[in-house]
């Protein structure tokens, strides 16, 4: 059913919290999984590198091979655009990230309002 599993992740916490479902949602499908980490203005890129890598390897230790994109943008743009572009059958994201602001509509808001395919929030 999911054939392609887009997992946005930043550096929050709640990110990494996300994985395990992402994976779990992989694995029950035998999805392909792609990783999705967008640069914003001011990022350390090399921590972001790390991030990706980081995430890969866990994924490819439960043996769920991966696809690593690193772009550059809005996040909650990048990511509709991303899917629309490698056919994500959904997109598995936190509801917190790391640049979410008070006075700011989340990133998840923004990516289910713009997504092409179905948007699995994890709280």
């Amino acid at each position: 059913m999911f054939e392609t599993v887009l997992f946005p992740l930043d550096q929050s916490r709640q990110a990494m919290e996300t994985a395990a479902v992402a994976l779990q949602l992989a694995q029950q499908h035998n999805s392909r999984m792609v990783l999705l980490s967008v640069v914003e203005p001011g990022d350390d890129p090399a921590a972001v590198a790390q991030l990706l890598e980081q995430a890969r390897s866990s994924f490819q230790q439960a043996g769920i091979s991966c696809q690593v994109l690193e772009r550059e943008g809005k996040p909650a743009f990048v990511i509709g655009d991303v899917a629309d572009e490698i056919n994500a059958d959904v997109i598995v994201m936190g509801t917190r990230g790391i640049t979410l602001e008070s006075d700011q509509q989340s990133t998840a808001a923004r990516v289910i309002q713009l997504a092409p395919c179905p948007v699995l929030v994890v709280p």
